[in-house]
């Protein structure tokens, strides 16, 4: 590693281990915060380990809302970093218990979130790697190529894959991703539990800081 990489990996550990808080909760397109700084935001099936990612990031416990419950986090979260970077949890897709028109109103909300933020530098898509990129993620993709908003594919809780695996699954994941007009080749493995990939996606994330 250069010195160089050794300087932007530190830089990105001192950004996420600073001060980082909740400041705004919507649960429509019409209750957005205003755009005071660059955005990423996170998004993934139900209990794909979105809160998860974003609390191993910042290192706390509980900055967001982890729960056992498929399909708990309704609203759009926005989490503001050192002043520096707005981090946007979104509600999660693909829960089999949900009714069309509560997935209708997901894809509104989330369409309209997409489209109206000038400040939305990139979109995580989380993939649990266990199950690999399945149809509605497929869906999500295609929503995001609309949006033409670049968008990486993390896969999470590496910790749960053999390392036998890990290849097979990154490679899967590369192959769907390639099809994609607005997917970065770049595929992140990621354990919020053992800190798999955290400093690397870390790096990533505060070059889109300001």
């Amino acid at each position: 590693m250069t010195e160089a990489a050794d300087t932007k990996d530190e830089a990105a550990r001192k950004l996420f281990a600073g001060a980082c808080d909740f400041i705004w909760g919507a649960t429509s397109a019409e209750q957005l915060p205003p755009e005071k700084l660059n955005e990423v935001a996170f998004v993934g099936r139900s209990n794909a380990g979105k809160s998860s990612l974003v609390n191993a990031l910042t290192g706390r416990k509980s900055l967001a809302r982890v729960s056992q419950t498929p399909g708990a986090t309704r609203q759009i979260n926005f989490f503001d970093l050192g002043g520096r970077l707005m981090l946007v949890d979104l509600p999660g897709y693909g829960f089999a218990k949900r009714s069309k028109t509560e997935a209708d109103s997901w894809q509104e909300m989330i369409f309209s979130y997409l489209r109206r933020r000038a400040r939305l530098r990139r979109v995580l898509l989380l993939i649990d790697a266990r199950r690999g990129v399945m149809d509605s993620d497929k869906q999500v993709m295609a929503l995001l190529d609309q949006t033409a908003v670049s968008y990486g594919l993390v896969l999470t809780k590496a910790d749960e894959l053999k390392a036998a695996e890990r290849a097979t699954v990154i490679a899967a994941a590369g192959q769907e991703a390639r099809k994609h007009t607005a997917a970065l080749a770049e595929i992140q493995l990621t354990s919020a539990l053992k800190g798999d990939g955290i400093p690397e996606l870390r790096t990533h994330l505060a070059a889109l800081a300001q």
